[in-house]
C-alpha cells in the first residue's frame, strides 16, 4: 500500500559503543586511497574509512545501516567507522565538535534544522541539492532537511506517530474498553492494577520517553488556537500561558503516586520495553505502531502485531493523533576530507533497493519518507491510521522545545520524586526557553 497520506501531511539489540574514536575528529585514510579536500576532492574513494558520528536513537537498533555499510565497503572500498555516544550527551558533545573542526564526516542529527533552536546544520554541512535521490524524498522530511530551499541532508523514517499500545487479552479478561479521555483511561489503569497487573510500562532513565504526553498532544493547543505555533515563535504567545502543559504534568504526576506506571519506572530503561510487554505483565506503554514489529522479531512467541492495539494518548483529554514528519538525518560535515565518498554513500543508501533493505531490516519502522517504497502498513492499520484526526507536534513547529527535550525529562524525574511540582516544571520549561532565545539573539525576544 502506498504512503499517499505522508505526502499531504505538514510537516519514530545493538550493543552501544561509546567511542573514543569520535575524538579523533574527522576521517582517516586507510591504505594508499586518496582523499579530496574541503570543497569537494577527487578522491579514488578505495582505502578511505568515512568516519560517522551519532546518538544512541540515531541509528537503528536492527543495525540495518551498519549492514548496509557493509555492503557499500564490498562494492566500493569505503569502510564506515561509526562511532556512537549517548543521547543525553549527543547534541553537546557534537556542537563542540563541529565549532572545533573536529566533527566526524558524516553526522546523525534531529531535525528539522531550519528552526532557530536548531544545531543549524546548513552552516556545517556540504548543500546536497543537486543530488538525484533529492527529488525522490518526501516534501516534508525535505522541508526538515532544508534552510531558504536548500537540501542539506538524507532522511528516512516516514512520519513518526505515537500512541498508547496496549494489551488486547488483558483489557479483554477485565472487560475493558480504550479510553478516550483522562477519567477513563485513569479507570482502565486503576482496574489494571487491581488485577495484579502493572497499567503502564514507563521508562524514564532514557531521559525521551516520559517527555512524549507533553508535546505529542499539540492538538489541543492547536484547536484553542490554529496559529499558536506561529505566535509562540513571534513570542506573541507565551508559553507559560498554554493551559494543557500544566494539565498534563499534573495529571502525570497523579498517575506515578497512584503506582500506574508500577514500583520501577524510575529505573526502567525503553531497551527493556520489548521484554515488558511480551511478558504480559504490563497493559501498556507510548509506541509507534512499528514497536510491535520490534517486539515480535525479539518475541516471536508474542504475536505483538495482533495481541497489541493502539489508541491516542488521551492526556489533557487528547484525541488527535501528534504526527512529526521530521527524524533523525545524515548530514556531510563541509570541513571533511572525503565529502565526494560520504556523497557516494548516501547515493547508495537512497537506492531503491537499498532503500528497500532498510524498511526491511528495521522492524521497527512501518513507512519510509521516500513514496517508491511500499509502506509495512496492514490494511487494518491504514485503515485505523485513515481514521484518526491529525495535528503537528509540538517540539517541530515550536522554537526553543526540542533542543531542552533531555532537560524536560530530567524535571520529569524531579517532579516524579517530589523534588519538583507540576507547576516549578512549567516554569522552568519556560525560562530555559526564554533563555535559550536570549542567547540566540532571535529577535522576537530583543527589546
Amino acid at each position: 500500500m502506498k504512503k499517499s497520506m505522508w505526502k499531504k501531511m505538514v510537516g519514530v539489540s545493538m550493543a552501544v559503543v561509546l567511542s573514543a574514536g569520535l575524538m579523533a575528529g574527522c576521517g582517516s585514510d586507510e591504505g594508499d586511497g586518496g582523499s579530496g579536500g574541503a570543497d569537494g576532492g577527487s578522491g579514488g574513494g578505495k582505502g578511505v574509512t568515512l568516519t560517522f558520528g551519532s546518538h544512541q536513537s540515531g541509528l537503528p537498533t536492527s543495525g540495518i545501516v551498519q549492514d548496509l555499510a557493509k555492503e557499500f565497503e564490498a562494492e566500493t572500498g569505503i569502510k564506515v567507522d561509526f562511532q556512537i555516544s549517548p543521547d543525553a550527551q549527543w547534541r553537546d558533545l557534537i556542537k563542540v565538535k563541529l565549532d572545533s573542526g573536529e566533527a566526524p564526516d558524516i553526522i546523525c542529527v534531529d531535525t528539522p534544522i531550519g528552526l532557530a533552536s536548531s544545531i543549524h546544520m546548513d552552516q556545517y554541512s556540504v548543500e546536497l541539492t543537486d543530488q538525484e535521490w533529492v527529488s525522490r524524498m518526501d516534501e516534508s522530511a525535505k522541508d526538515a532537511v532544508s534552510v531558504d530551499g536548500k537540501v542539506y541532508g538524507t532522511t528516512f523514517p516516514g512520519a513518526k506517530m505515537y500512541f498508547y499500545l496496549y494489551n488486547k487479552d488483558i483489557f479483554e479478561e477485565l472487560g475493558l474498553k480504550v479510553p478516550t479521555n483522562y477519567a477513563e483511561f485513569k479507570d482502565v489503569c486503576q482496574k489494571i492494577l487491581d488485577s495484579g497487573k502493572t497499567p503502564v510500562y514507563e521508562a524514564t532513565t532514557n531521559g525521551w520517553h516520559q517527555v512524549l504526553p507533553l508535546f505529542e498532544t499539540g492538538g489541543l493547543w492547536l484547536a484553542d488556537d490554529p496559529d499558536v505555533y506561529d505566535k509562540l515563535n513571534a513570542n506573541e504567545t507565551k508559553l507559560e500561558d498554554i493551559p494543557h502543559l500544566l494539565t498534563i504534568l499534573e495529571q502525570l504526576d497523579e498517575c506515578a503516586k497512584a503506582g500506574y506506571f508500577g514500583t520501577d519506572y524510575l529505573s526502567n530503561t525503553w531497551e527493556n520495553a520489548k521484554q515488558a510487554m511480551a511478558s504480559g505483565e504490563y497493559g501498556m506503554t507510548i509506541a509507534e505502531l512499528g514497536f510491535r514489529g520490534e517486539i515480535e522479531n525479539d518475541y516471536p512467541d508474542f504475536k505483538a502485531s495482533e495481541k497489541l492495539g493502539a489508541f491516542v494518548m488521551p492526556w489533557g483529554d487528547n484525541q488527535a493523533i501528534g504526527v512529526n514528519p521530521a527524524s533523525n538525518a545524515y548530514f556531510i560535515n563541509k570541513e571533511s576530507k572525503h565529502i565526494e565518498e560520504a556523497k557516494q554513500f548516501f547515493e547508495f543508501l537512497t537506492k531503491p533497493e537499498n532503500l528497500q533493505k532498510r524498511l526491511d531490516g528495521q522492524p521497527e519502522l512501518s513507512a519510509l519518507c521516500w513514496s517508491e517504497i511500499d509502506t509495512k502498513y496492514s490494511e487494518e492499520d491504514q485503515k485505523f491510521l485513515d481514521s484518526l484526526e491529525k495535528a503537528n507536534v509540538v517540539q517541530v513547529f515550536v522554537n526553543y522545545i526540542d533542543s531542552q527535550w533531555m532537560d524536560v525529562g530530567k524535571d520529569l524525574e524531579s517532579m516524579y520524586t517530589g523534588a519538583m511540582t507540576p507547576q516549578d516544571v512549567v516554569d522552568t520549561i519556560v525560562q530555559r526557553r526564554n533563555e535559550q532565545a536570549q542567547l540566540q539573539r532571535d529577535p522576537a525576544w530583543q527589546e
